[in-house]
């Protein structure tokens, strides 16, 4: 059995051979702001980055500071973002978030974890979201579907919990490797190690991956 050690050894390598496959990687949600990557990755529960990048490129036109959000009844800003999913529970979300932004941060959004998770809709992974891409402040590692699936695939962590994947994942590797992690395993994610059918045989890491096709000839889950 892998010791924590070799585990840690194990991670560091991953690390670097993504990093080269991977010299791009970064936040798939387009912002210019943080307050903008904030809505966005509150629309993207249960949505694709891609339709959240549809949807964003008109809503961040029309809602350019956090008062924005409040001068319109929820029911447009439902109507803005409805093809995101769950569109009344994301409009009371983000409506909650800007009025608690407007009234205790002066229109800032907050680059404090605990005041992150306090705002309506957000939790962990968001407020590491924001923290990591629009602050350059390393809180945590964002766990995703695709991230937790690799950690799972690579043997990194045996829990299914997000926060659990977590905290196994941050002590794996130093906090300056945080950020960069979860962008990097979701970029292989996307390319090669899909949930269906992984590309073992072009896989970059195949060669440290227990659960490799190729090696078990079991699809792994």
């Amino acid at each position: 059995m892998e010791s924590h050690e070799q585990q840690r050894r194990r991670t560091h390598q991953i690390i670097k051979l993504l990093r080269r496959e991977y010299p791009g990687a970064r936040c798939a949600l387009v912002h210019a702001n943080p307050l903008e990557l904030l809505i966005a990755t509150i629309l993207s529960a249960q949505c694709t980055d891609e339709r959240v990048n549809l949807v964003t490129a008109d809503l961040f036109r029309k809602y350019r500071a956090a008062a924005d959000y409040l001068e319109v009844p929820q029911t447009e800003l439902e109507a803005d973002i409805h093809s995101t999913g769950f569109f009344r529970n994301k409009a009371r979300a983000i409506q909650g978030t800007c009025r608690i932004i407007s009234e205790q941060h002066d229109g800032r959004v907050p680059d404090d974890l605990e005041q992150l998770l306090q705002l309506p809709g957000v939790a962990r992974k968001t407020a590491n979201v924001v923290l990591g891409n629009a602050f350059g402040i390393a809180s945590g590692v964002v766990v995703d579907t695709h991230v937790a699936r690799l950690a799972g695939r690579l043997a990194l962590s045996v829990q299914k919990q997000p926060e659990k994947i977590e905290r196994d994942l941050m002590t794996l590797m130093p906090k300056t490797d945080w950020i960069d992690f979860s962008h990097l395993l979701i970029a292989h994610g996307r390319k090669v190690c899909n949930a269906r059918t992984p590309l073992c045989a072009g896989c970059v890491l195949e060669p440290r991956c227990p659960s490799s096709i190729l090696k078990t000839g079991v699809m792994p889950s």
